[in-house]
């Protein structure tokens, strides 16, 4: 049976794909595939837009990579072609769409009672089907915080705070100065506690 071949290094699979391999392409950006696909999504909010937003991100890696001079790592160059690529698609968007929580919410008649009453009844009694309903709504209020934000803070806390990176790594990826991370996060988190107070930290006794 024969032995697998070695791994390509990196820069030879740059430098194939950038003479059109597409086997090259496919081998230099798959193993990347799931961090760019998170960190557009957690951007847009929105997985058939992340999709979309993806696709275009990987025919930008396709196009630029002949201008890719090698600086830093392939990922890096990647990385922030996508979270770009998430934030153009975001200002592109005409209206935010119906947030899937009014599926949710009980409706009235016209004499002000609840159309819904038995299921409101059956919720009652069901706590683990209301704990999901609890979920669903705090987490589209999370992102309905999220949305308001504009597109520069809301990158930085996604990668700050939902990503984990550091203020080195999202300087470096942002093409920003890390003072300038700093405070737009610190303002990403302000908005945020004001929009969503049980958010806060409880204040300490004086």
């Amino acid at each position: 049976m024969p032995e697998p071949l070695p791994a390509r290094p990196e820069t030879d699979l740059v430098q194939a794909a950038a003479q059109g391999d597409a086997t090259a392409f496919e081998a230099l950006v798959r193993p990347h595939l799931g961090m760019l696909f998170r960190v557009i999504e957690r951007i847009l909010g929105n997985e058939a837009e992340s999709q979309d937003a993806l696709q275009d991100a990987l025919l930008t890696l396709h196009r630029e990579l002949p201008g890719f001079q090698g600086a830093s790592k392939f990922s890096t160059w990647a990385y922030r072609i996508c979270v770009n690529q998430a934030l153009m698609a975001r200002r592109k968007r005409v209206r935010r769409r119906e947030d899937a929580i009014e599926d949710l919410m009980p409706r009235f008649g016209d004499e002000g009672h609840h159309k819904d009453v038995d299921t409101l009844l059956d919720w009652s009694e069901d706590a683990e089907a209301l704990m999901k309903v609890e979920q669903a709504e705090l987490k589209a209020r999370v992102q309905t915080g999220l949305d308001r934000l504009s597109d520069d803070q809301r990158a930085v806390f996604v990668l700050r705070d939902l990503e984990g990176w550091n203020t080195e790594e999202i300087a470096r990826h942002l093409g920003i100065t890390r003072e300038l991370v700093r405070q737009r996060v610190h303002r990403a988190r302000l908005a945020l506690r004001a929009m969503l107070p049980e958010f806060a930290p409880a204040r300490e006794d004086r």
